[in-house]
């Protein structure tokens, strides 16, 4: 065997290894999901002796999950929309209108990113707090726009820059407007931007918990992430049927990538390129 076989066989195994290492904990959760508590807790990393959906259906009723799925979808689809729609209006604007203050917004939005949740959380919430306007999902989808944004107008800044002014020009002298012009001729261009920021936003807000158990006070305005607390008590932890509720809130999440990888992996290789 030629030392270049030897080197792709070499690379093979570590690739394995590391997916390995990748999906052991994955693995682990999904085997739990099966046992007892008792038996999660005598030893987390045997096999289950059987398998069983029990913990799923105490996880489905203890989670009232149908509802934390319809909140967590709605919050998610709405607060996505509403980062791409204006995250991609505002580069627009930053890249074809050269006013100078649009040169300090744009500064301005960078130097956001740079400053954690962490440090604005208890000033946001006391200030939102005072004002009457917690336990709102529609105060909730505004945070998670004014937290995702900045980061949405910084990728679509830099692809905008490479879009040849010329197209649009076109479009100018055939009587497109403005606004037409940027729905109908630069936005279908935007499209691997747009699917890059889909699945970061979607797995940033779909599986958030910190922001969530800040705003969503009532339990009627859980999502599936805050749900999963009702297996914590004073004095205990009731681990299995975590683990199952744990399985049920990925899913959804994987059935979206499973269904959408080719036009993932197509939109951030032509990202990559352009």
């Amino acid at each position: 065997m030629t030392a270049q076989r030897w080197l792709v066989s070499l690379k093979t195994i570590v690739l394995y290894v590391l997916l390995l290492v990748f999906l052991t904990p994955f693995l682990i959760i999904i085997m739990n999901s099966f046992k007892t508590t008792e038996q999660f807790v005598d030893n987390p990393l045997s096999l289950p002796q059987g398998l069983t959906l029990d913990n799923y259906t105490s996880a489905w009723d203890s989670m009232n999950f149908w509802d934390g799925f319809m909140n967590s979808l709605t919050i998610t689809v709405l607060s996505v929309l509403v980062i791409l729609l204006f995250s991609s209006m505002t580069g627009y604007l930053f890249v074809r209108f050269k006013w100078r203050v649009n040169g300090w917004l744009f500064f301005a939005m960078l130097a956001s990113l740079a400053l954690p949740f962490q440090v604005l959380m208890i000033p946001l919430v006391m200030l939102y707090g005072n004002l009457g306007l917690l336990d709102s999902k529609a105060i909730l989808i505004f945070m998670y726009a004014g937290f995702g944004v900045p980061f949405g107008v910084f990728t679509f800044h830099g692809f905008i820059k490479g879009i040849p002014y010329e197209l649009e020009e076109s479009a100018f002298m055939e009587g497109s407007s403005r606004v037409h012009t940027f729905f109908r001729i630069v936005l279908p261009l935007l499209k691997p931007v747009f699917v890059t920021l889909i699945v970061l936003d979607v797995l940033w807000i779909w599986n958030d918990y910190l922001l969530p158990s800040l705003v969503l006070l009532s339990p009627d305005y859980r999502t599936l992430p805050l749900s999963t607390y009702n297996f914590f008590s004073s004095y205990s932890v009731d681990f299995s049927p975590l683990m199952a509720g744990l399985i049920m809130t990925i899913i959804p999440v994987l059935v979206m990538y499973l269904f959408l990888q080719k036009q993932i992996i197509k939109g951030i290789t032509e990202g990559a390129l352009k």
